[in-house]
């Protein structure tokens, strides 16, 4: 398997973990059981996701890529001061649709950059 390949696995693979961590503390902010299941349903599906990517990559004898400490750290910190700011169902909402237009935009990025 080429390289960029890998690298985007490992790309996938860190931003899979760092969706899943968003979605599991913006879960704990929810009221609407409506928005709860659907944000426990995409958290599982990325976790699921995550396992296969780093299933693929162990079987390359490749390791994955965790997110970056600061992207993290900076993730937690500015949902939980919109959640406290503003809070909500709504804002949570928004807050996940932020992600995921950052996740569809740094991948986009990379595959981009593979191509």
């Amino acid at each position: 398997m080429e390289e960029h390949t890998v690298d985007l696995l490992r790309e996938c693979d860190s931003g899979c973990a760092m969706a899943a961590e968003s979605l599991e503390q913006i879960r704990d902010f929810v009221s609407d059981q409506g928005l709860w299941n659907e944000i426990t349903a995409s958290y599982e599906k990325h976790q699921d996701l995550d396992l296969r990517i780093k299933k693929t990559l162990r079987a390359m004898e490749e390791q994955g890529k965790e997110p970056g400490k600061m992207a993290s750290a900076w993730s937690w910190m500015s949902t939980e001061m919109r959640m406290m700011a503003k809070g909500g169902d709504k804002e949570a909402a928004s807050i996940v649709t932020d992600g995921c237009n950052m996740g569809i935009k740094t991948i986009c990025g990379y595959k981009n950059q593979y191509s």
